[in-house]
């Protein structure tokens, strides 16, 4: 595979995670992001853990989306994370779910 056809693949691979990502995200009610990845998840616990000289942070997510090109399969039970680095936590707002007119039962 040359360097092109490579480029063209991740690019296409980037793009696929985007829209998924835009089909997922009123799913879920936080976004966490660590150094290392992007997470969607129902469920965030954060705990600052002291140690003898420094400290960490411990984050247990559950019914999680991990953004990440390379996994077969995004969607996982739960993640738990341990890093030195920030994490920022944010709420969603839920936006009302609205089926689209052909898929409603009012008909």
């Amino acid at each position: 595979m040359d360097d092109d056809a490579f480029e063209d693949y991740d690019r296409e691979l980037e793009l696929a995670l985007y829209r998924e990502y835009r089909d997922v995200v009123s799913q879920f009610q936080y976004v966490i992001e660590t150094e290392r990845r992007f997470y969607l998840a129902n469920e965030v616990n954060v705990v600052r853990r002291d140690t003898e000289h420094d400290f960490y942070f411990e984050i247990s997510m559950n019914d999680v989306w991990v953004w990440d090109i390379y996994r077969a399969d995004r969607f996982v039970k739960g993640v738990r994370v341990l890093t030195f680095k920030d994490v920022n936590v944010e709420e969603l707002s839920r936006r009302d779910f609205q089926l689209p007119e052909e898929l409603s039962l009012d008909n």
